[in-house]
């Protein structure tokens, strides 16, 4: 049999959690109706941007190279989460851990060379 009563905070912490968040999303919502300072007017349904009216669609496609940078940003990001754990703990793991990071490094360096070589760290 097997023993579930482990996973008992595991399950509180979820639901705390998801009473807190919810309580912080509606009860705002529910005191602004009560209250009636909910009032929609055109003024404030319209949208708003930089003080005048939007002048294109607000739907229209971005340009691929945006992309690729929000996505090499992400990679270089995750390389600095798992750069400073293993920096504080590399003299405890040896050899092994050295040599990984340093293959890992090497690939990051590798695809950014192949990604600057594309073209896809130029903004026009």
């Amino acid at each position: 049999m097997v023993d579930l009563s482990h996973y008992l905070p595991i399950l509180l912490f979820l639901g705390i959690a998801i009473a807190l968040s919810s309580t912080f999303v509606f009860l705002p919502i529910a005191v602004s109706r009560l209250t009636g300072s909910h009032k929609p007017t055109p003024e404030k349904l319209s949208e708003y941007e930089c003080g005048f009216p939007a002048f294109e669609d607000p739907r229209s496609q971005f340009d691929v190279r945006f992309y690729l940078i929000a996505i090499l940003f992400i990679i270089f990001d995750l390389e600095a989460a798992f750069l400073y754990p293993w920096a504080v703990s590399v003299f405890t793991l040896g050899w092994t851990a050295w040599i990984s990071m340093m293959i890992f490094i090497g690939e990051l360096a590798l695809g950014l060379v192949y990604a600057w070589k594309k073209g896809a760290l130029d903004w026009e």
